[in-house]
């Protein structure tokens, strides 16, 4: 092989090498990065991973939110009107959070099923509902008719 060639192809491949190392840790620091979304129903069900950042969301149940009077612990449950899952948070809360109304949290669910939140956010006005909570409650909804059809005996 002639030396200016073989020059050109040792340049090729260490430019290919290092570019596949490149997308490697790219795609490795994304994949740490990411949360998916789990409703009430997929964490009940046990979908959700456990000790994996995730983000769940619903409506919080009316009387469901206990604050601890010597911290800022608060715990409240969240549902999509099928199943419900209980979550802890220590912090402020949004100011628009409030029971019967929809939430997404980020955080991790610990050995008991209990939802660990780091972050919690709230609707910013009466209209707004977060999409993948809407879309939460929509399938909820859409499996809870679909059980009553089935339950209903046809004469």
């Amino acid at each position: 092989m002639h030396p200016k060639r073989k020059k050109r192809l040792t340049l090729i491949l260490f430019l290919m090498a290092g570019l596949s190392i490149a997308i490697g840790l790219t795609t490795y620091a994304l994949r740490q990065n990411i949360s998916l979304f789990y409703d009430p129903s997929q964490i009940a069900s046990g979908e959700a991973p456990g000790d994996v950042r995730i983000r769940a969301g619903g409506m919080v149940e009316e009387g469901s939110v206990q604050r601890d009077p010597d911290s800022l612990r608060v715990t409240f449950r969240v549902t999509d009107f099928e199943s419900s899952v209980t979550m802890e948070y220590t912090g402020i809360l949004p100011d628009l959070f409030a029971e019967g109304q929809g939430v997404v949290a980020t955080g991790r669910l610990n050995g008991d099923r209990l939802f660990v939140a780091d972050q919690v956010l709230a609707k910013h006005d009466e209209n707004y509902m977060p999409p993948e909570v809407m879309d939460s409650l929509e399938k909820a909804a859409a499996r809870a008719e679909s059980n009553t059809a089935q339950s209903i005996p046809e004469y």
